[in-house]
């Protein structure tokens, strides 16, 4: 996807943040841009700043230094008008169970100053947009998970945001809901409002951001879009044979021109699976052919043979590294001591 506009609506200008006098940075001195309708991602491992520059955004943190603009207000120094512009939708439902559907959205429109009777055309449009009309008036304690996100997300909208910043809007629910959603945000953007997404689902983040910034130790380590980071792997693009081995079979494929690297691993029941990294140069009917010669010749059985292309999770891993982090952003090595 190309970016959707010039017109920045967030600008994150040398952004730090220390929590403590004395403690490292969550956030060490970042820049970006969000530009007027695109799904910007925000991806990162656990601890890696995320969190922190979502909060300065909408006015949870305060910066060590640094500054945030949304839709051109500094909301440091106006953070009132800045959260007329930004809406947030978090993880973990903040619903009010004790109240219905309808009142849900209507007192959230009421805390911007929204006429009552617009209000609740409002709500009604968007209950209705959102699969929920004839649900208006039941308690969101009786609302499945799915129904309940779409709920959050017809909330945040009621006051019409510039800005919209979404967490982790699909976890845990089903095939359904999330494809509703992604669709939900797809027509956000063609409609005219910018997101930020934050999301571990590379999938999900490949198929709707317009562009990614990755951020790993409070600072951003790259920003593209998806297919332009693809190609910060040492190798992108490539063939996966697989055959049927006893032992290691990547020897029969050292004779394959334009490759880069080769790995085989096992594929369990006698199969191994071999792939081969580097840029098709077409010669020799280029990687393909020439992958298929080469277990032929080898005198291995052919069970599949397909192309490769990195995926964004490769990109990521590429980048932060495969270790589990823990709560304060610190790896973990996972072996016993």
């Amino acid at each position: 996807m190309s970016s959707r506009g010039t017109v920045a609506v967030v600008r994150v200008e040398d952004l730090h943040k220390r929590y403590q006098a004395d403690g490292p940075e969550a956030v060490a001195g970042i820049d970006f841009e969000v530009r007027e309708g695109e799904i910007f991602g925000l991806l990162g491992p656990n601890g890696a700043g995320k969190t922190t520059t979502i909060g300065t955004i909408t006015t949870r943190v305060r910066p060590t230094s640094g500054r945030v603009l949304v839709d051109g207000v500094d909301v440091g120094e106006d953070p009132v008008s800045a959260k007329l512009r930004i809406a947030s939708v978090p993880q973990l439902s903040n619903l009010d169970r004790a109240l219905t559907a309808l009142e849900n959205l209507t007192f959230h429109a009421s805390y911007f100053g929204a006429p009552r009777r617009e209000r609740r055309e409002r709500a009604r449009e968007l209950l209705g947009r959102f699969g929920l009309g004839g649900r208006e008036n039941d308690h969101v304690n009786n609302y499945s998970g799915g129904m309940a996100q779409r709920l959050m997300i017809a909330r945040a909208l009621m006051h019409q945001p510039r800005l919209l910043i979404l967490d982790e809007p699909t976890t845990g629910l089903d095939p359904q809901s999330r494809l509703f959603l992604w669709d939900t945000m797809v027509d956000l953007r063609e409609r005219g409002t910018t997101l930020i997404l934050t999301t571990h689902d590379m999938i999900e983040a490949d198929r709707l951001c317009d562009r990614i910034a990755i951020i790993d130790g409070g600072k951003i380590i790259a920003l593209d879009t998806p297919t332009r980071l693809r190609r910060l792997l040492p190798a992108e693009h490539g063939v996966e044979v697989t055959v049927a081995a006893n032992a290691d079979p990547s020897p029969a494929f050292t004779a394959v021109s334009g490759t880069e690297r080769t790995e085989a691993r096992p594929a369990g029941d006698g199969r191994w699976r071999v792939r081969l990294y580097g840029e098709d140069d077409g010669r020799n009917g280029g990687l393909p052919e020439q992958a298929l010669s080469a277990a032929q010749s080898g005198g291995l059985e052919l069970i599949e043979l397909k192309r490769l292309e990195g995926s964004l999770e490769d990109v990521f891993v590429h980048l932060t590294g495969r270790e589990l982090r823990g709560a304060d952003g610190a790896r973990v090595s996972g072996r016993w001591s």
